[in-house]
């Protein structure tokens, strides 16, 4: 029998999936290509991101596209890239880890030559589109606060 912990990687491994065979190209509904792989891997590898990272959203309004491996959800890491840059590596621990007194380390580590200028913290007592559980939100941003706030403004 599988804990509530393992359903939800399950259904957030699943959903990311989704999100990257829809999303891989405007309007389509089928899974991504081999070369439409192959590019999100060459773009990955570009920005150092670390092997197996894909993109799994597209421009969210003030932090940018969510890159991540889906094997590491829902946890993450994820990383939020704008135009060629990563600016912030995120996780997303639920509540329930945090009151079983579960730890995590080096998992907001930023790619080489990046520093952190800022960290979120943000609880989100629903959860949110994707991970509907109490959970946290943390980004460590690359960047400084007003410089996120203005990617992709809504429409």
């Amino acid at each position: 029998m599988r804990n509530v912990s393992e359903t939800v990687k399950l259904i957030i491994t699943a959903l990311t999936l989704l999100v990257i065979s829809v999303g891989a190209t405007v309007g389509a509904q089928e899974a991504p290509t081999a070369e439409q792989m192959q590019a999100m891997a060459e773009r990955a590898a570009q920005l150092g991101l670390p092997e197996g990272v894909v993109q799994i959203s597209p421009c969210v309004p003030t932090m940018g596209e969510h890159w991540a491996n889906p094997e590491d959800m829902p946890l993450g890491p994820i990383y939020g890239v704008m135009g060629n840059e990563v600016v912030f590596v995120e996780i997303m621990p639920a509540q329930a880890d945090f009151a079983e007194g579960k730890s995590w380390h080096e998992v907001l580590v930023p790619p080489a030559g990046q520093t952190i200028d800022h960290v979120d913290f943000d609880y989100l007592s629903h959860g949110h589109e994707g991970y509907e559980v109490p959970h946290y939100d943390i980004h460590a941003y690359f960047v400084p606060h007003g410089e996120h706030m203005a990617f992709c403004p809504p429409e």
